[in-house]
């Protein structure tokens, strides 16, 4: 009788915090919705003139954002929503060349190491930070800019000091990492989906 009392609890406490979840998303999805349309308009833009040039997106990032930047990868360089040809992007994720460059020198230089390798005129730089202070993210920003790549981070409220080296800040309202990665995968696919429809037209 009592394990069926604690099963009974442990499902009315799963309830509850699912709905606390998706209350929270739905709150901050909205806010995004409103205050995101222009930088959005712009990375859109910034995106689809570098491929139009020849160029690629470099992306990077810790964790789950280092997950969404693979995953933004595959998004371009396979398929969005239907066939065409893929387009170039590389996530900056090789176990070996990161954690040589962790090893020999700092984590905190491995992607603007790894950029610089990667890196040539026209490319697009895309950091994802949920906190905008990954010093690692900032500074793989920072080398781009040196090199003259156009800039794009993807951040959570106030954009931290990935806010000045970007020259798009897409920056959810929101300080709750879950939350912010959420936007950021709904934000990066509609990017996929712009550019595959720009270069790729439907016929």
């Amino acid at each position: 009788m009592s394990d069926a009392r604690t099963s009974d609890r442990a499902r009315v406490s799963g309830r509850a915090l699912a709905a606390e979840a998706f209350a929270e998303h739905l709150s901050v999805f909205e806010a995004a919705r409103q205050q995101l349309a222009e930088p959005m308009e712009r990375a859109g833009e910034l995106l689809v003139a570098a491929y139009r040039k020849g160029g690629k997106a470099i992306l990077f990032g810790n964790g789950g954002s280092l997950t969404d930047a693979l995953h933004v990868e595959g998004e371009l360089v396979g398929r969005f929503g239907y066939d065409r040809p893929g387009v170039a992007a590389v996530a900056l994720s090789g176990p070996a060349a990161m954690t040589a460059i962790a090893n020999d020198y700092s984590y905190a230089d491995a992607f603007a190491r790894m950029l610089a390798a990667h890196a040539r005129p026209g490319d697009v730089a895309w950091g994802f930070s949920t906190s905008g202070n990954s010093e690692n993210v900032v500074r793989a920003l920072k080398a781009a800019r040196e090199k003259g790549l156009a800039t794009l981070a993807f951040t959570g409220e106030g954009g931290g000091k990935c806010r000045e080296l970007a020259d798009v800040c897409l920056m959810v309202p929101s300080r709750h990492t879950p939350r912010i990665q959420e936007v950021h995968i709904l934000c990066a696919h509609t990017l996929c989906d712009l550019v595959e429809r720009a270069l790729f037209p439907k016929p």
